[in-house]
């Protein structure tokens, strides 16, 4: 098995400065809807040109370089052990070249690592053994402040008048984005989970964040409730960092689970603007990243 070490640091440096192609398309497209001269517009305005020194330095997106969460896909016959140990080295050495911030902290103690290690939680990394010989390891860092938005509701909720239905589900979401305001640094990017246990909920909800902006889930049901949720979530006025504006929300991931009879959770995980997240594919001797 080939170390991988040094692509994996690529992959971080990447993740970090690099914010995705169809991410920075439809910021591009947001600050055009907001007012010359107007808060909103100022706010994309600075955020674009945010991404592009960015970029241009190898510098992080945002001074909250997120929770890495690492996503990797082995063929039959890779030790998870040795890649853990890959991931994990390249992770203090992108700390150590500040394409990371150092956010691992003990909670108990409240002492940082240093290095962005913590125990085995800290990087997450959730592996997933797949046919084929390709191997695919996905990043995504998940800063705190949207982080901190992100709610989970049992349904019915008889204060939001939300039964157990998509009816249900759309009111929840919306209520979630309102009470978030600028706080998840908005313009943001909803993954939801219907469904599932409490912890399985918001393990989905990320990873559905995974997908491609614009890409609809293939269930037309839940096809149509991302396009509806999205566009009233833009009606709310919030707009960027809560500024008000037309743009609150650039698009809106669904995944439905199957639940127990006795329960109907409803999970909402907020990205936010610095929608950062890249893919490395690896086959044979060749190194891909997306």
């Amino acid at each position: 098995m080939r170390d991988l070490t040094n692509e994996i640091l690529e992959l971080i440096r990447r993740t970090s400065s690099d914010l995705p192609p169809d991410v920075e398309k439809r910021l591009r497209a947001a600050v055009e809807k907001e007012a010359p001269g107007s808060a909103a517009r100022g706010a994309f305005e600075t955020i674009i040109k945010n991404v592009e020194l960015s970029r241009k330095n190898s510098s992080p997106i945002c001074q909250d370089t997120g929770t890495p969460i690492f996503y990797v896909k082995t063929p039959e016959g890779w030790s998870t052990l040795k890649l853990k140990q890959q991931i994990r080295t390249a992770l203090a050495e992108a700390t150590r070249k500040s394409y990371m911030r150092p956010n691992a902290v003990d909670a108990v103690y409240d002492k940082n690592s240093g290095n962005n290690l913590g125990g085995d939680d800290f990087p997450y990394i959730h592996f997933d053994e797949v046919e084929g010989d390709k191997l695919t390891v996905e990043l995504m860092l998940k800063g705190g402040g949207c982080e901190n938005v992100g709610a989970q509701y049992s349904l019915p909720d008889n204060r939001l008048g939300a039964g157990r239905d998509l009816a249900g589900v759309r009111k929840v979401v919306l209520d979630a984005v309102q009470k978030a305001q600028g706080q998840g640094c908005a313009p943001g990017i909803l993954g939801v989970s219907i469904g599932g246990d409490r912890g399985t909920g918001y393990v989905k909800s990320k990873e559905v964040l995974l997908d491609k902006i614009g890409t609809r889930n293939p269930d037309p049901k839940l096809a149509e409730l991302e396009e509806r949720l999205t566009g009233e979530a833009n009606q709310l006025g919030i707009g960027p960092m809560g500024f008000g504006g037309k743009t609150t929300v650039i698009d809106t991931k669904i995944t439905g689970l199957s639940r127990l009879p006795a329960s109907y959770f409803v999970t909402i995980s907020y990205m936010c603007w610095a929608y950062r997240r890249r893919k490395m594919t690896v086959k044979g001797n060749e190194v891909l990243y997306d």
